[in-house]
């Protein structure tokens, strides 16, 4: 029997049949890698200008970018902003989880289209609300500023990967352990957390990914000595064309890339055990 004559599914419909969604899904693929695929070569020119394909390889761009006192600085703002986002915003996203979980509270929905309106809101409307207050409390331009914003735009995301894990678990373990005279906290952290870790994994990378490589938020309220890298790159990207910014794009692409993956990784070798 060959691939395409063998059932796809339970229903018995075979590959051929579902050749079409095979297709669409492989051109949308294409359309959604193929940027950044093009971008990786280009971080490798020796010209002075984006070119695509480069008639000179090169690592000059690398090399100008490790040795930019600039966008190291720069490189070290994100990563310190997306480090603390993280720090942050996992134990708040897991907390407003957890409550709304356990909670019987009749508009328990609502409060969780609150907590997720971040997600829905424009984020250049978020930028500039956010700036006209941090103008008031003159927190521009500072980490801590960075930090708090870049978590709001996080703890959606916690929220809704940890809720998700919550619906599929257990929670008359809990119930047992708390019964036998634990806390409630202490049911939580040694019966509940342990079988939604790849969850909590998985909600803090992307809060960490989230801060990384946000550039809208950042442009309001980030500058000077805690300029992000997203950021500098914009601006790079206004006032000249500078190939740097495309071997900083591969590397992010590929921390990016990196983090996701070993959280399945790490999810993976955890569900075998």
């Amino acid at each position: 029997m060959s691939w395409f004559s063998s059932p796809a599914s339970e229903t018995q419909i075979t590959h051929a049949n579902r050749l079409w969604l095979y297709t669409v899904a492989g051109l949308v693929m294409l359309f959604l890698v193929v940027p950044t695929v093009i971008v990786i070569p280009m971080s490798f020119s020796d010209s002075q200008y984006l070119e695509f394909p480069p008639r000179v390889w090169s690592v000059r761009w690398y090399e100008h970018y490790f040795q930019s006192d600039q966008w190291m600085a720069a490189t070290r703002t994100s990563l310190l902003a997306a480090f603390f986002t993280m720090l942050t915003a996992t134990p708040l996203g897991i907390m407003a989880a957890y409550g709304l979980f356990v909670s019987n509270l009749r508009f328990a929905h609502l409060v969780f289209i609150v907590l997720i309106s971040p997600m829905m809101v424009p984020v250049v409307l978020v930028g500039i609300g956010v700036f006209y207050v941090y103008a008031k409390l003159k927190m521009v331009n500072s980490l801590g500023g960075l930090v708090l914003a870049h978590s709001m735009l996080a703890i959606p995301l916690v929220l809704i990967v940890i809720s998700a894990a919550l619906k599929s678990y257990d929670m008359n373990q809990e119930m047992v352990a708390r019964s036998l005279g634990a806390s409630r906290f202490r049911a939580f952290m040694v019966i509940t957390l342990p079988q939604i870790r790849f969850a909590v994994i998985t909600s803090a990378l992307l809060a960490f990914i989230t801060s990384f490589d946000e550039v809208i938020v950042a442009l309001f309220v980030s500058g000077g000595d805690n300029s992000t890298l997203t950021r500098s790159m914009f601006t790079a990207l206004r006032d000249q064309i500078d190939p740097t910014i495309a071997s900083i794009s591969t590397i992010m692409v590929l921390v990016s890339t990196s983090l996701l993956v070993m959280a399945q990784l790490f999810g993976k070798s955890k569900s075998e055990q």
